[in-house]
């Protein structure tokens, strides 16, 4: 008799048939636009400067367009699965785990919360004999090596408390500061007793930061298994860090490594980093499953581990499945989440729409990924770009692997989302820089990898590859229709004309589709403005700036770099966050683009209006006025950051002026390019 499944896999059939649905009537609108541009080019082909406005705007309209057909492949077919972790066998027939914790830089990812993910990770559900984690210190920092040593101690606390009485928040720091974490059964005392001893691992730590060394781009090689220190910590250890009943608990293995690193020697980043841990947890664990997470996503489910395991023991599933891809989830959101912080559109609508064909994209974080995996020519996680993860995953999909998502009712994993504009910004470009590098490799997922996997799936990796050139398109579109808006010259047909609906429903039904999206997760609709809004501030500048930097380091014109997201928030980064106020304390260089487009869109709005009401023509420029409208009206909050704000967040003075003389130098030498004499 076969045995009981160990999940089940369910196709969402209601969000399959609305998404088949809106993407048939939504092309036939994109046809019939398409078309009236193709069949009206002559009527606007009078100027070789009219002929120019036209071609770029169809252009943009028109690439918009396939991409917008290529990412219909994610909502295809969305599933959602569920596991039996109770069904599963013996601890000793599980398979051991490696877990993987990259940190870089002590100042931007502080050590005391780098320590808590470690202690997290140590308390997940699974035979402590069989979990081994490894922390990657990339600065080779004496202060992380002090911090996990501290770790290590109190550790020998901390497990054994979670394991006795349960504890499902593996992460002291949230533990502590939970107040509904359900611990009736755990003694007030000892409880105290923790906390105590928490409070002092916290103190020590903090206190070691000012008094030891970072050492940055040049040390020498370090691995240090705590456990070899464990005789010596426990002779000198006059704290109590040592189990009441004054033996030896079981806890997983802790190894700390620094790789060496050199100037002069590339070191490929956190791609080289995890393959450094590859190799030396290789030599002392070798588990065939390895969890990889960022230094600030904590375990907050302790059943993680079996839930993965539900899939890689699935003998339908086992010989070609490479990673279970958990959700990325974060504990610092607001409500209104104005930089888009959870990524919902990624997780909660491409990663569920791939998992229904051959399985969800590698996210860096968060995912089990079985050791044989990552084998032949290329072994390990691989180097052609800053997006070592994206790249990997595909590599996989194309050798024939497949993977798993899978979203548990209680995230498995919580992390610090980017609560400032700055660091957004940042994370974006350094993103789009990793896949246009990809994009413009013998790897060109379009080409490379529409014969090595399924159709569908291709076209999920073909849209992302070809996602930051759409950066110039709304480039185009910001600035073009606005700019002939000034002068006259219409872009889009009369209001009173059948092919105005056409356009209108095109971007109703795009707007219309995103809020129904956001509110399938219980999203507001001040939650869909705010998407709308930050996807065109990243559009615009982070996006843009990506896109460059991938074509230069293609083009050999420049070095990748990789800049670790900054962890340490100040206090009033994290109240203007709370207020949902947009903090613009940012380099003047990605801050620029959006004050420079939104003055122009003032600019035009302004100015179309007061020129149709002088010389008439409502009719024919109403759509290129309600463009500029759009996005005077989503981008309100830079207005309020240029004029209303004068706390250390607004929009510096400086960065306004200049961003009004550019403004006013594309207004004036736009305007004489159009102002050419017409063709003969």
């Amino acid at each position: 008799m076969d045995s009981l499944p160990l999940h089940l896999c369910i196709l969402r059939k209601s969000s399959a048939l609305i998404n088949r649905s809106h993407a048939f009537f939504h092309s036939i609108a994109l046809l019939a636009m398409l078309y009236y541009r193709a069949s009206s080019f002559s009527l606007h082909a009078t100027t070789p400067s009219h002929l120019l406005t036209w071609l770029l705007v169809f252009a943009s309209e028109l690439f918009l367009s396939f991409l917008w057909l290529l990412s219909q492949a994610y909502q295809w077919r969305p599933v959602s699965r569920t596991v039996f972790p109770e069904r599963l066998p013996e601890d000793r027939e599980l398979g051991a785990i490696d877990v993987f914790i990259c940190t870089a830089d002590p100042k931007k990812e502080p050590p005391v919360k780098v320590m808590n993910t470690v202690l997290s990770a140590m308390a997940l559900d699974y035979p402590p004999e069989k979990l081994s984690v490894y922390l990657s210190d990339d600065g080779g920092s004496s202060l992380t090596l002090y911090a996990i040593r501290e770790a290590w101690r109190f550790a020998r606390l901390w497990i054994p408390f979670c394991k006795s009485y349960g504890i499902r928040t593996g992460c002291p720091e949230a533990y502590f500061l939970e107040e509904n974490e359900v611990d009736q059964f755990v003694e007030v005392k000892e409880k105290e007793k923790i906390k105590r001893k928490y409070e002092l691992f916290k103190k020590r730590v903090v206190g070691a930061c000012e008094a030891v060394s970072i050492a940055g781009h040049d040390h020498p090689p370090l691995v240090e298994p705590m456990e070899q220190r464990w005789q010596v910590i426990r002779d000198d250890d006059t704290s109590g860090n040592e189990d009441s009943s004054g033996g030896h608990p079981k806890i997983p293995l802790l190894v700390y490594v620094a790789r060496e690193k050199r100037p002069s020697y590339p070191h490929r980043f956190k791609a080289g980093a995890l393959n450094t841990l590859l190799r030396v947890s290789g030599m002392i664990s070798n588990g065939p499953y390895v969890l990889v997470l960022d230094c600030d996503m904590y375990c907050n489910d302790p059943s993680s581990a079996r839930q993965a395991v539900c899939f890689h023991l699935d003998s339908k599933l086992s010989s070609s499945l490479a990673f279970v891809q958990f959700p990325q989830k974060f504990h610092n959101l607001t409500r209104n989440d104005i930089h888009d912080g959870q990524l919902r559109s990624v997780f909660e609508m491409k990663y569920p729409g791939m998992d229904g064909l051959q399985g969800p994209m590698l996210s860096g974080t968060c995912f089990y990924i079985k050791r044989a995996a990552l084998y032949g020519k290329e072994i390990g996680f691989l180097y052609n770009s800053v997006l070592e993860d994206y790249f990997t995953g595909f590599i996989l999909h194309c050798k024939g692997w497949n993977s798993i998502y899978y979203n548990p009712p209680r995230p498995a994993f919580l992390g610090t989302a980017t609560s400032n504009l700055n660091d957004t910004l940042v994370q974006g470009r350094r993103w789009y820089c990793g896949l246009l590098q990809i994009t413009l490799s013998r790897f060109c997922p379009p080409i490379y990898g529409l014969l090595r996997m399924s159709f569908l799936e291709s076209m999920c990796y073909s849209h992302l590859a070809l996602l930051p050139f759409a950066s110039f398109s709304l480039w185009c579109l910001a600035t073009i229709p606005q700019l002939c808006l000034l002068n006259g010259i219409p872009i889009y047909p009369k209001a009173s004309d059948l092919w105005f609906a056409i356009f209108s429903f095109v971007f109703l039904s795009s707007l219309l589709k995103h809020l129904k999206d956001v509110q399938s997760i219980e999203g507001s609709i001040q939650r869909w403005w705010n998407e709308e809004r930050i996807w065109m501030m990243k559009s615009i500048s982070s996006h843009f700036y990506g896109s460059l930097d991938g074509i230069l380091k293609s083009l050999g014109m420049g070095e990748a770099n990789f800049t670790p997201t900054n962890k340490a928030i100040t206090e009033d980064q994290t109240k203007l966050y709370q207020m949902g106020m947009f903090d613009f304390r940012t380099s003047a260089m990605l801050l620029a683009p959006l004050v420079t487009l939104v003055i122009f869109n003032m600019i035009s709005l302004v100015g179309g209006v007061a020129r149709v009401t002088v010389t008439g023509g409502w009719d024919k420029l109403f759509g290129q006025i309600f463009l500029s409208f759009f996005i005077v009206a989503a981008n309100y909050p830079m207005i309020e950051g240029m004029i209303a704000r004068r706390d250390n967040g607004r929009i510096p003075p400086h960065v306004t002026i200049w961003s009004l003389a550019f403004s006013m130098l594309i207004l004036i030498s736009g305007s004489m390019v159009l102002a050419l004499h017409p063709m003969n």
